[in-house]
């Protein structure tokens, strides 16, 4: 039987409770079993993402590829589908697929990130390598997958109830703008295909193609929600700029010139994000804080870049 990496052990647990206990003591099993149902060998340690596991395999003729399985939540129902409407453009491959338990079999790209391939704070050739995937990504959504605009309801609920039951920074225009977004933005979306997780990190270096997509949501909605996701994950990065509103708007217009998206339907879609983000981690911290000065420091800073992006470039 496979060990799974510990790290891995104590975040399910972490986040997951009782039941996460209960799947990581079955996981080993599955794992092995899905290796014997889809003829595979395994071909290198077990890694492992946020939510699930990645086992690199050898196929039956011998093509490499990873099985990946995932812990069974709502989020994660519809990544296959994604896959699948992609058809490996731009993403990888979806070879096989078993949903009951949450796994795949998928093309396997190569362990760097998009991310990792980052420098300075503008990071432009990220963004437009970025933006470039994404419009390939931007097709029509297959029936049956979840819309955004559904969510849009809860989103406003949500936001009016954390701007009047927590301590903020936030200006009341900046509250009203995100609020806006939701409804001029949110309750009328387009019916396409989306990430829904879209950010470098979740961008790999790949031999079939420079760069393919991995971690979909599979959600239909505004192809622009996704360069919220994208900045969310580069906030940091843009700490070492002079002027944190020139390199926020930047950086957007960067990603969106290159993902041939409207440059204001990208911001306000960004700056939902950013404040919806500030009122998650007063709520429940963020991955890399939970508590204590640092949780308080991106707090404000998630506020900062809120109110920016909430003004004009």
């Amino acid at each position: 039987m496979r060990a799974i990496p510990q790290q891995f052990v104590r975040t399910t647990v972490d986040r997951e409770g009782e039941a996460g206990t209960a799947w990581l003591a079955e996981l080993p099993g599955i794992i092995e079993d899905l290796l014997e149902q889809w003829g595979c060998v395994p071909d290198g340690e077990t890694l492992h993402g946020g939510v699930g596991v990645v086992v690199p395999v050898r196929r039956p003729g011998g093509e490499r590829a990873v099985l990946k399985v995932s812990f069974p939540h709502p989020g994660n129902v519809h990544e296959p589908d994604a896959f699948l409407a992609w058809g490996g453009r731009g993403a990888v491959l979806l070879h096989r697929r078993d949903d009951e338990r949450f796994a795949m079999l998928l093309e396997r790209a190569r362990p760097t990130t998009l991310a990792q391939a980052a420098a300075g704070p503008d990071g432009d050739e990220v963004l437009e390598t970025a933006g470039r995937l994404h419009r390939r990504l931007t097709v029509p959504a297959p029936p049956g997958l979840p819309r955004l605009s559904e969510q849009a309801g809860a989103w406003e609920e949500q936001l009016r109830r954390d701007a009047a039951e927590l301590s903020h920074t936030l200006p009341r225009r900046t509250v009203e703008a995100t609020v806006a977004t939701v409804r001029e933005l949110g309750a009328d979306q387009p019916d396409t295909l989306l990430h829904g997780d879209f950010h470098a990190g979740n961008i790999l270096r790949a031999d079939r193609e420079p760069w393919l997509a991995v971690d979909p949501k599979g959600y239909v909605g505004d192809p622009a929600y996704d360069a919220g996701t994208l900045l969310k994950a580069r906030a940091l990065s843009l700490l070492e700029a002079d002027d944190l509103h020139k390199a926020a708007h930047h950086a957007l217009s960067v990603f969106a010139d290159a993902a041939q998206l409207d440059r204001e339907r990208v911001r306000r879609w960004a700056q939902f994000h950013a404040v919806q983000a500030a009122f998650w981690g007063r709520r429940h911290g963020f991955r890399i804080a939970r508590s204590g000065p640092q949780l308080d420091w991106l707090t404000e800073f998630a506020d900062r870049l809120g109110e920016l992006l909430g003004d004009g470039p």
